[in-house]
C-alpha cells in the first residue's frame, strides 16, 4: 500500500489485505458506513474527493440550496443521543446548517481519522485468484481490501451540457454542484442561469435579488411548490424529540421515508370541496409532499390531471404576466414524475423588472460566445444575451454516474460500464452480478432518491455490515448476485414503474438528461416500506438470489 492510507492506524487487516473495507465517499452514506463498519471491528479506509465530509452538501453551496425533506427526518437515526442533542433551527434546513450537522457528526464520532480527503478513487479491480479488490486513487494510493462499499452518491457526478462555444466564455463560469467555497460575487452583474431543475429553481430568487440583470434559460419548466418553511420553536423541538422513536417507525413503514401518508381515499372518491381541501393541506405542507395528496395521484392519469390543474392555478396566481406564466407552467409531464421542487419565491421572481425568461423550446441556444449566449430569434437570426456570469444549473448523471466514471473491473476484467451498457443492472440496489464483495449504497434498483436518503443509507449500510458479518462468522469468502436474480429484480422494478406515471416524463430518474444513456427507470417505485419488507424476506430466506462461497 502506498499513499496516505499507509499511515492510518486502521491499515492492518491481515496478511492478505491492507484493510478489510474501502469506502468510497464521505457523504451521508459514507460517513455512516465508516462508523458502523468500524464499530463491527473491521479495519476501514474511506476516500473522499472533497476537502471534508458532507458529500452533496459539501459541494452544492449555491445560494438557496435547501433540503426538501424536513430537517427532523433528514438526519441520522442510529444514535438517539445524537437525535436529542442536535437542534434544527428551521423546518427545511439550508445547506450551511446541514453541513454543520454533518461536521458535528464527524466530530462526535471521530470519523475523519478513517477518511482521506482530496482524494478521488480512479479504479477498483477484482482479483479472482485471491478474492481481493485493489483500489487506486488519483494521488497514487493503492491498497487491497476484501470488501468495497461505494457510497459515491446518487447526485454527485456533475453534468455539463455540450453547448458549442461553452469553453470560450470570457466571464465567470459556475456550476451549482461545484460552487466556490468562498462564494461568488454576483452583485450588479449580468447573470445567466441555464437550467430550471431543483438547483436552478432554488438559486433564481437569490440571484434575482443580487444581480443587475438575470436571464433564465429554460428548456423544460418544472413544478415547484413553496417550502412553507418556518423556524422551529423550542416547544415543537421538544415534542419532536420526545416522539422520535415513533416518528422513525412510521417513516420506515412509509413510501418516502418520512411520517406522511396520503389521504385515505382516492382522488375521484371525494367531492370537489373535499378534494380542494386535501390539495390545500398538502400544498401547505410544502414541496414533494404534494405527491402524497391522494394514493392514486402517481398512478392514475385522470387523478394526476386534477392535481396538475390545482398546481397550475397556484402558479398562475403569483405571476403577474400570464404570458410568462404560459412558459413556466409544465405541460409535458404529470406532476410528481419529475421530483417536485421545494422553493422560496421562485415564480414570484419573474415579476421583477431585472429577471428575464428565455424559452429554449422556442428559441434554442445556438452557441456560447465570449460575452454571453446567442439564441435563435425564431426568424432565422440570433438574439445575443450579454452576460458577466454564466451559471450551469444542469444537474447530474444521476444514480449511476459516479460509479460509471471509475474504472471498476470485476470477474473476467469486465467493467461496470460494460455491465450497464444496455441499461443499469443491480440486485436490490446493493450489488451487481460479476462484482463479488462490491456493495453499492442507494444503487439502481433501490428506492434511492425517491425516499429519505438518510434512512435509506442507514438501512443499506446496516444490511451490508450484517452481510459482511455473516460471511466472516462462517468463514465464507464472497457474495454476489445470481445473474438471473438480478435480471428478475430489474424486471420487477420496471414492472412497478409501469404501474405508475413515472415513465411518462423525460426525467433524470430515467437517465434522459444524459445523451446516450439507456432510457430506463432506475429506481424501485413501490415505496421504502415495501422495499424493506422485500429485502428482509430475501435475507431471511438465506440470501435468496445471491451466490455465497
Amino acid at each position: 500500500m502506498t499513499g496516505p492510507a499507509a499511515s492510518s492506524p486502521h491499515a492492518a487487516a491481515g496478511e492478505d489485505t491492507d484493510v478489510d473495507v474501502v469506502v468510497v465517499g464521505a457523504g451521508v452514506a459514507g460517513m455512516y458506513a465508516v462508523h458502523r463498519l468500524r464499530g463491527d471491528g473491521l479495519t476501514v479506509q474511506a476516500f473522499e474527493a472533497g476537502s471534508d465530509v458532507g458529500g452533496t452538501w459539501h459541494h452544492n453551496r449555491y445560494p438557496g440550496a435547501r433540503c426538501d425533506v424536513e430537517s427532523v427526518d433528514y438526519s441520522y437515526s442510529f444514535s438517539d443521543a445524537l437525535q436529542q442533542e442536535w437542534d434544527w433551527s428551521e423546518r427545511y434546513a439550508t445547506q450551511p446548517e446541514i453541513l454543520r450537522y454533518l461536521h458535528h457528526v464527524a466530530d462526535r464520532f471521530d470519523l475523519r481519522r478513517n477518511i482521506v480527503f482530496n482524494t478521488r478513487v480512479t479504479a477498483a479491480h477484482y482479483d479472482e485468484t485471491d478474492n481481493t479488490w485493489t483500489v487506486t486513487t488519483d494521488t497514487g494510493t493503492s491498497l487491497t481490501c476484501r470488501f468495497c462499499v461505494f457510497a459515491s452518491g446518487s447526485l454527485s457526478a456533475v453534468n455539463y451540457p455540450d453547448i458549442p462555444g461553452r469553453e470560450g466564455f470570457a466571464g465567470t463560469v459556475l456550476h451549482t454542484a461545484a460552487w466556490p467555497h468562498g462564494g461568488a460575487d454576483l452583485a450588479d452583474k449580468r447573470v445567466g442561469v441555464i437550467g430550471t431543475g431543483s438547483s436552478g429553481i432554488q438559486l433564481v430568487p437569490e440571484v434575482a435579488r443580487e444581480a443587475a440583470h438575470l436571464t433564465v434559460f429554460q428548456r423544460t419548466p418544472n413544478y415547484s411548490i413553496p417550502a412553507a418553511n418556518r423556524p422551529t420553536g423550542d416547544g415543537e423541538r421538544r415534542e419532536q424529540k420526545a416522539g422520535y422513536a415513533d416518528r422513525r417507525r412510521k417513516s420506515r413503514l412509509s413510501g418516502g421515508g418520512s411520517p406522511f401518508v396520503p389521504h385515505a381515499k382516492n382522488t375521484l372518491e371525494v367531492d370537489d370541496a373535499e378534494r380542494e381541501r386535501v390539495y390545500e393541506h398538502y400544498w401547505d405542507l410544502g414541496g414533494v409532499l404534494f405527491s402524497k395528496a391522494f394514493p392514486d395521484q402517481m398512478r392514475n392519469e385522470d387523478a394526476n390531471a386534477l392535481a396538475r390543474d390545482f398546481a397550475e392555478r397556484k402558479i398562475r396566481d403569483v405571476i403577474d404576466d400570464q404570458s410568462v406564466a404560459d412558459d413556466l407552467v409544465p405541460t409535458d409531464h404529470p406532476i410528481g414524475t419529475k421530483r417536485i421542487v421545494t422553493d422560496s419565491g421562485y415564480f414570484q421572481s419573474y415579476n421583477r423588472d431585472n429577471v428575464e425568461l428565455v424559452n429554449l423550446r422556442r428559441t434554442p441556444i445556438e452557441r456560447v460566445t465570449p460575452t454571453g449566449i446567442g439564441t435563435a430569434d425564431g426568424n432565422g437570426g440570433t438574439d445575443f444575451h450579454d452576460l458577466d456570469v454564466l451559471i450551469f444549473a444542469t444537474g447530474f448523471d444521476a444514480v449511476t454516474g459516479a460509479m460509471d466514471r471509475i474504472d471498476i473491473r470485476g470477474r473476467g476484467d469486465r467493467t461496470i460500464h460494460d455491465a450497464w451498457a444496455d441499461g443499469v443492472r443491480s440486485y436490490l440496489g446493493l450489488q451487481v452480478a460479476g462484482f463479488p464483495n462490491l456493495f453499492t449504497v442507494n444503487g439502481p434498483g433501490s428506492p434511492g432518491v425517491l425516499a429519505n436518503m438518510v434512512l435509506t443509507s442507514e438501512d443499506h449500510v446496516d444490511w451490508i455490515a450484517g452481510t459482511i458479518g455473516h460471511l466472516r462468522s462462517r468463514r465464507l469468502d464472497s457474495i454476489e448476485p445470481d445473474a438471473a436474480a438480478e435480471q428478475a429484480w430489474m424486471q420487477r422494478c420496471g414492472q412497478l414503474a409501469e404501474q405508475t406515471l413515472f415513465p411518462r416524463a423525460d426525467s433524470w430518474y430515467m437517465g434522459a438528461n444524459i445523451p446516450g444513456k439507456p432510457r430506463v427507470f432506475m429506481l424501485y417505485s413501490a415505496g421504502f416500506g415495501k422495499y424493506r419488507e422485500e429485502l428482509a424476506e430475501i435475507t431471511d430466506a438465506g440470501y435468496k438470489g445471491f451466490e455465497i462461497k
